[in-house]
């Protein structure tokens, strides 16, 4: 009896703590002057935000607000932030679409047999292994969708990995994976992501 009272304590408990993404949508208008309305950024330094998942997203804001994930502009926009506008925030912008986009054709072909196989003489894993054979990513592991990202925000980040100035990567993998990659298979990645569909 004390056990099953505790289970359903437990789970009203995380239904409380869930986001609601129409709490959220009413939250992000202050996010949509970078991100856009619907987390469809038109400015490609920034990332798109939609269809994201919210373990992933709800992760990114906390890790800006401790300090884990550095930078400057995001820190001021989480620091009003708790941890239940986080979660709503998260939940809606899981909840949109993401809006497609195109690869650059010529970088294409080596963006894919980087994506799909890696690089075996460099030792570059394969993008697709932790975020999909589309790039949707893998939620449980808190691994992103990748699909139709911006390149220039890709490209960004494996540079900020490589440099070991972005760290909240968990056990280094993409530090490790980004250090072995030079600046034409980084573009050329980044370019065929954001064609994926």
């Amino acid at each position: 009896m004390i056990a099953a009272t505790c289970a359903l304590l437990g789970s009203a408990t995380a239904a409380l703590a869930a986001g609601d993404a129409t709490a959220g949508k009413a939250k992000s208008t202050t996010c949509a002057a970078c991100h856009g309305p619907d987390g469809n950024s038109a400015v490609t330094q920034y990332p798109k935000l939609a269809g994201q998942s919210a373990d992933y997203l709800l992760k990114q804001l906390q890790e800006y607000k401790s300090g884990a994930r550095v930078n400057p502009i995001m820190l001021g926009m989480v620091a009003p932030l708790s941890p239940q506008d986080m979660e709503d925030l998260a939940a809606y912008y899981a909840s949109q679409q993401v809006a497609r986009a195109a690869a650059d054709k010529t970088l294409a072909p080596q963006g894919e047999a980087l994506f799909r196989g890696g690089n075996l003489n460099s030792g570059v894993s394969a993008c697709a292994a932790c975020h999909g054979a589309v790039g949707a990513g893998n939620p449980a592991a808190k691994f992103p969708a990748i699909a139709a990202q911006h390149t220039e925000y890709l490209e960004t980040q494996l540079k900020a990995f490589r440099a070991m100035e972005r760290t909240n990567d968990a056990g280094q993998m993409m530090r490790n994976i980004a250090a072995k990659m030079t600046d034409p298979e980084i573009k050329a990645v980044s370019s065929y992501i954001q064609g994926l569909q």
